[in-house]
This record gives C-alpha cells, structure tokens and sequence, in this order.
C-alpha cells in the first residue's frame, strides 16, 4: 500500500512539472501567436486601426 501512494505521488509530481514547465508556456505562445495572426490577417483585408 506504502508502495502505491509513492507511485502515484511521484506520477502526480511527474504530471505536475509537464504541465507547468512544457504545456502552460506552450499553451500561451500558441494563444499569443493565434491572436497576432488574426490581427495580422484582419488588418490586411480591413486595413489599419483609423483608416
């Protein structure tokens, strides 16, 4: 039972690291480069802000 608590913490740990070192940043440069390509593409059909 000791055994299986200390599997599952070091998984959940494990988990933890990807999740806030690899999948949170890449998560938002995704996010933040989807948004400026948008922008981007508007801005080339509608042209820029106040014109």
């Amino acid at each position: 039972m000791d055994g299986d608590d200390s599997r599952r913490r070091s998984e959940e740990l494990r988990s933890f690291l990807f999740l806030s070192v690899v999948m949170a940043p890449a998560l938002a440069v995704i996010i933040v480069t989807g948004y400026g390509f948008l922008v981007w593409m508007l801005q080339i059909f509608t042209g820029p802000p106040g014109s």
